[in-house]
């Protein structure tokens, strides 16, 4: 079994000039710096009050798992034989928010939207979904439920 490390330098960039000597005193925003990548700009959720132009770790996490997802597909499509030929997701994660301000994800739905050529089996291409949290880093990873509502599209 192999390690592998991924590293990443989160920056809070939220300081008005008092830190947080008050709660409403300081922003909370914060940048995602990794080597030789541009950096993120991110800010918290705009239900807790952040900015809704950036990203936000909820949107990270679901398109990391959109995203991750999407790569093992093309990857295990190829082995089958099918050639996708475009592919494109609108995940839907839920979450709740308990009193006390905690809160995590309940579920999530991948959505893709899946172009094969005319003739594909797409029994074939909607059973590859499922072989993916097998081997997906980010799928294998979280701790809720993620299902596969994929729909198929010819380009003819």
């Amino acid at each position: 079994m192999a390690e592998h490390d991924y590293t990443a330098r989160v920056v809070w960039t939220g300081n008005r000039g008092e830190g947080t000597a008050r709660y409403r005193g300081y922003d909370r925003t914060w940048e995602v710096r990794t080597a030789g990548k541009p950096v993120i700009q991110c800010s918290n959720d705009p239900l807790l009050g952040g900015d809704p132009t950036l990203h936000n770790p909820e949107d990270m996490l679901i398109s990391a798992l959109a995203a991750c997802h999407m790569l093992w597909y093309l990857h295990l499509a190829s082995d089958a034989g099918i050639a996708v030929q475009g592919y494109e997701d609108a995940p839907l994660a839920v979450g709740e928010s308990l009193p006390s301000g905690a809160g995590r994800f309940l579920r999530a739905t991948l959505r893709p939207r899946i172009t094969v050529p005319s003739g594909t089996d797409l029994a074939v291409a909607d059973a590859i979904h499922h072989e993916i949290h097998k081997t997906c880093y980010i799928a294998r990873s979280v701790n809720f439920p993620v299902e596969y509502a994929a729909t198929y599209v010819s380009p003819d």
